[in-house]
């Protein structure tokens, strides 16, 4: 989650309510049912799309490369779900889509009918929504830029939301030495006036917001409930992992309503859910599974597929978000060790239970390597990696154990 952040005495921050949030937010579009299109490429040679629409078709997802995310497409398998000597409704696709967090948000998802469908996609979306208030940097009215106005004044009340991100996050950030840091705010906001300004932070300036960063300064009582950034000007900053955590909970509360056959495309962090329903023989995947081809951080045309249910995928590259100072391009990625933006050109795929722990080990992993990084993911039962490393002589590539590519 990307994008511009007051003083207050020590308060007691307090998640948005759901009212509050659908105020801000506009409503979703009708349901889309899309057919399937013969005309369109399917991404898996020699598979042919069936006449039923709710047998087989394609969806794909839109180009979000305008904020530097990673391009996502699913095939998703539309099928009657066979076998049954009992009759009951088919399930249908739909499809939606709004602005969250600066992205576009995409949710493909399976209902018996569209005021189901509707219902779940409003319902995720409004959690989404409901989170931007708690992890947004670019809103100096979320509960994160509240606790960070206040570091160095003491312990605070957080909500469950913010407390539990939190909590993911620190122990990321323990596991990867730093590697990934959710309190690098101070530097990012550096890298960002880089970005505009076309020049470098200054050695002092990277001192100081160095010395305002770090998740070793973070205490975080799971149990309290409690918050203290012990140093004054310290600063949170999600954009490591908030769109993954959103994901996961848009999924979970789409499950809540009774419809676990969905997928949420965060601005490429992607949760998935059940899989789609499947034909007797496999459906078109075989697999049961939603087959997602992912763009790398490198280029557009860098792509690789993956068919998979209940996990989360994010990528992390810098093939738009890079800054050319001096002859020398520097990621968006900043190594939170050095205060420095990377200069080696790297894109990690990262697939792992959930899709905030995949957000954020692909930041990690672009920071420490494929060695380091590899070593990383052990810490993670499933957990699995590509990464491609752009050189003067070409794309180089490597894969962790378990990493499920099935083509290019």
């Amino acid at each position: 989650m990307d994008g511009p952040a007051g003083a207050l005495g020590p308060v007691e921050a307090q998640p948005v309510a759901k009212s509050e949030a659908r105020k801000a937010t506009p409503r979703v579009e009708a349901a889309v049912v899309r057919r399937a299109r013969a005309a369109v490429v399917m991404l898996d040679a020699g598979i042919r799309p069936r006449h039923s629409e709710r047998r087989a078709g394609e969806l794909q997802m839109s180009e979000l490369l305008r904020r530097g995310m990673p391009v996502v497409f699913v095939i998703v398998s539309l099928s009657l779900l066979g076998g049954c000597s009992t009759p009951r409704r088919s399930l249908e696709r739909f499809e939606y889509s709004r602005i969250v967090m600066g992205v576009e948000a995409r949710i493909a998802l399976f209902a018996e009918d569209e005021a189901s469908a509707l219902t779940a996609a409003r319902a995720a979306f409004d959690r989404m929504a409901e989170l931007d208030a708690v992890m947004s940097d670019y809103r100096s009215d979320s509960e994160a830029m509240k606790a960070s106005e206040v570091a160095g004044t003491g312990p605070i009340s957080v909500s469950d939301d913010l407390c539990r991100v939190l909590a993911r996050a620190r122990v990321i950030s323990e596991l990867s030495g730093g590697a990934f840091d959710v309190n690098i705010g101070p530097v990012v906001e550096l890298w960002r006036e880089a970005r505009l300004e076309g020049r470098l932070p200054s050695a002092e300036e990277l001192a100081s917001g160095r010395g305002r960063a770090g998740w070793k300064g973070m205490t975080l009582r799971a149990e309290a409930q409690t918050l203290e950034l012990e140093r004054t000007g310290m600063r949170l900053d999600f954009g490591g992992i908030g769109k993954g955590f959103a994901a996961d909970e848009a999924v979970a509360k789409m499950r809540e309503l009774g419809v676990g056959r969905c997928l949420v495309d965060l601005g490429g962090d992607i949760a998935l859910g059940d899989p789609p329903p499947r034909d007797g023989d496999g459906g078109v995947d075989g697999n049961g599974g939603w087959k997602v081809g992912v763009r790398s951080g490198l280029s557009r045309e860098d792509q690789m597929i993956l068919t998979m249910s209940n996990a989360g995928i994010a990528t992390s590259g810098d093939a738009e978000q890079y800054v050319e100072i001096a002859g020398a391009r520097y990621s968006h990625i900043v190594d939170p060790r050095t205060g420095l933006g990377l200069t080696n050109r790297v894109a990690a795929t990262v697939i792992a239970a959930d899709a905030a722990t995949a957000d954020a080990l692909a930041s990690a992993i672009c920071v420490l390597g494929p060695i380091r990084g590899f070593a990383l993911l052990e810490q993670f039962p499933g957990a699995s990696a590509a990464v491609a490393h752009w050189t003067a002589g070409g794309v180089e590539r490597f894969q962790s154990d378990g990493f499920p590519i099935q083509g290019r």
